[in-house]
């Protein structure tokens, strides 16, 4: 089999795998933001996410993975709009942010 048509089969393996590597972590990070909005009381609108950063990063055992960060938008009242957003390591959430609510914020400041 020539050079050239194993570079080919080589390349199109690594786009697959990519590929379906990254649906299973949308799929994880759907979960994540479904999961966290309940938890919190808000609502997950439109139920997806979308992505936003894809790098290599390591892992605390020092393994290359792809380290992805997805937007998202919620509700807190029911009559608005807010972003949020998931990161994931591989397919591990390091990190989920739906920022300061109006709630948790002093009302006064001294």
């Amino acid at each position: 089999m020539p050079g050239f048509e194993i570079l080919a089969i080589a390349v199109f393996g690594a786009i697959a795998w990519l590929w379906l590597d990254s649906l299973k972590a949308r799929e994880a990070a759907i979960f994540a933001a479904r999961e966290a909005c309940a938890a919190e009381g808000l609502m997950l609108l439109d139920d997806t996410v979308s992505i936003s950063m894809v790098k290599p990063a390591r892992d605390e055992d020092g393994h290359v993975k792809l380290k992805r960060a997805y937007e998202f938008e919620f509700s807190d009242t029911g009559d608005n709009r807010r972003k949020g957003s998931v990161v994931l390591l591989g397919r591990r959430v390091v990190l989920f942010n739906v920022g300061l609510r109006e709630a948790s914020l002093p009302t006064t400041l001294h």
